[in-house]
């Protein structure tokens, strides 16, 4: 259960700091997955980005779901795209209203 969390939170502060597109995101993601956690290497990592951009959706998004599903499985690869997806969710939510509204 830690684990999960751990893939969480880690992912929710990527999501939460990481604006400019995919492409300004992928070294965030190396200096976080990479250097500082060691849950892939920098090989491994090249190759996930590969797959992510040929793959639709979000590059950082889509090597979130790797990353969990490599660490964890199924469960693994939920709790770490939940995790990224939760800040961008929460603040269109709030625009949304505010639109609304105008």
């Amino acid at each position: 259960m830690n684990e999960l969390i751990e893939l969480y939170s880690a992912f929710l502060r990527i999501g939460a700091v990481t604006f400019g597109g995919g492409y300004a995101m992928l070294p965030i993601l190396e200096r976080d997955l990479v250097d500082k956690r060691h849950w892939t290497t920098t090989d491994d990592l090249m190759d996930y980005f590969a797959i992510g951009q040929c793959t639709p959706g979000i590059i950082a998004l889509n090597v979130s779901t790797f990353i969990g599903y490599r660490k964890k499985g199924v469960v693994g690869a939920l709790a770490a795209t939940i995790g990224f997806l939760t800040c961008p969710v929460i603040l269109i939510l709030i625009i949304s209203a505010f639109l609304k509204n105008f």
